[in-house]
């Protein structure tokens, strides 16, 4: 599969999909349904107020979450394919212990995302680099990535608005 992304776009879009805020957003949405925008904090008390209004912001500047008159915040089909993604990544992690037997939900994916972006850009200099810290999966995990990693690629190129790096604004 070719993969058509740069280093700098797939930096990018890691960074927004592993926030922890968003994880928990979408993973919420798609285990319970839509949720009213005022019920927010009561349902995601491990968030700051700034959290997730930056996380709701992000989501449906982003097209993954949208308002549904008289339900509240429910996902698109971005949305969605997202909360599959996160759900492949946390199976995997759990299946494999990583980064550790007990972990987070919102942990585990970011962990993945994290092992996944070596692969995922056209231009490495010299083969795929591994992340510095904490215990590598074995070579089994390693071939095990294929379903998380061909899903993150799939979705990333159904959803471009991820990938599109902003310029810095022009100093004055």
């Amino acid at each position: 599969m070719t993969i058509p992304f740069t280093s700098a776009e797939v930096s990018s879009a890691i960074e927004l999909l592993a926030s922890r805020s968003l994880i928990r957003l979408v993973t919420e949405i798609d285990d319970n349904g839509a949720i009213p925008p005022r019920r927010l904090a009561a349902i995601l008390p491990d968030l700051s107020s700034h959290q997730l209004r930056r996380a709701t912001e992000e989501a449906r500047a982003r097209g993954l979450v949208r308002i549904a008159p008289g339900a509240g915040l429910e996902l698109t089909e971005s949305g969605s394919e997202l909360a599959d993604l996160y759900d492949a990544a946390a199976r995997w992690a759990r299946h494999h212990a990583y980064p550790a037997p007990v972990c987070e939900f919102s942990a585990r994916v970011r962990h993945v995302l994290d092992l996944l972006v070596p692969s995922l850009a056209a231009e490495r200099a010299d083969g795929p680099s591994r992340p510095s810290a904490g215990r590598l999966p074995s070579a089994e995990a390693e071939g095990d990535l294929a379903r998380p990693r061909t899903l993150l690629i799939q979705w990333l190129a159904g959803n471009p608005q991820f990938t599109r790096v902003s310029e810095p604004e022009p100093v004055a």
